[in-house]
């Protein structure tokens, strides 16, 4: 559960309904209503999914559930497990030879490691192995950019709605002011305070629900491409012969000096 993100998205929402019910009498809930209107949210939202359904393929949409189980699972991806593993492999390895680690291959649920041990268990040559996993990388990144620009994508639509809507409450309120009629001015706060919210709900979906997704995608992007690094560095090092406490040497390298000192680097220097 990414914790991090409930946490904020939940202050944040909560800060700006605090901030809705202030008044000079103090805190009133009913103040909450003068930041409600239907057409509004119509508006804002409606628009922006309708972009949002123009400017990608039907394929992307259907990923947009798949993106928020990745974007909660915040712990899905652990860069000293893999190294564990790794070294744990080139320990059969050295031991039993490539092919035993056909076995273990079978038994990984990670599609790209079980992929990358077949590739070294098939015996194919070092450099075009490296070529097909680093191919294999750069083409799950591109799509996770895809990802993630399609939340950069509503978050840069949804405000232009919020003026489109303020804008269209703006037309209205103008043509049914009559200045010459008695009391014909008196609702024209009222009306721009409409205007204006569609403003509001542009800005609140562009940079407390699209933006932060946008950028958590990314988050955890990095961290699979970490974790995939990892495993294309350690799996050509075993194909090579590496000595497994020199391979998790080799690995805690792609780890902060913080991580290297705490239980990766002990186990690196067998325990101490």
């Amino acid at each position: 559960m990414n914790i991090t993100y409930i946490i904020g998205l939940v202050g944040a929402f909560g800060v700006m309904v605090v901030g809705m019910m202030q008044a000079e009498g103090g805190m009133l809930p009913s103040q909450i209503m003068n930041f409600w209107d239907p057409a509004s949210v119509f508006i804002t939202i409606g628009c922006t999914i309708a972009v949002l359904i123009a400017s990608f393929p039907p394929s992307a949409l259907k990923s947009i559930p798949k993106h928020f189980q990745v974007l909660m699972n915040a712990k899905k991806y652990d860069p000293m497990a893999v190294i564990d593993k790794l070294v744990e492999l080139a320990q059969v390895a050295r031991k039993n030879g490539l092919l035993a680690l056909e076995e273990m291959g079978n038994q990984e649920s990670d599609p790209f490691f079980k992929f990358c041990i077949m590739l070294i268990v098939d015996n194919n040559d070092a450099d075009q192995a490296k070529e097909i996993m680093m191919n294999d990388i750069e083409q799950a990144s591109a799509r996770h950019e895809d990802a993630a620009g399609m939340y950069d994508k509503a978050s840069a639509v949804a405000p232009a709605f919020g003026m489109v809507g303020t804008l269209v409450g703006l037309i209205n309120m103008l043509k049914g002011m009559d200045v010459s009629a008695e009391g014909g001015a008196s609702n024209i706060g009222t009306a721009m305070g409409t205007a204006l919210i569609t403003t509001l709900y542009g800005c609140v979906l562009a940079h407390m629900i699209f933006g932060p997704i946008a950028t958590q995608l990314r988050q955890r992007d990095e961290e699979e491409m970490l974790c995939k690094l990892i495993i294309v560095e350690g799996i050509m090092s075993i194909q090579a012969g590496a000595n497994p406490k020199f391979l998790r040497e080799k690995l805690l390298t792609f780890m902060s000096q913080k991580q290297r000192d705490g239980d990766g680097g002990k186990k690196a220097r067998g325990g101490e």
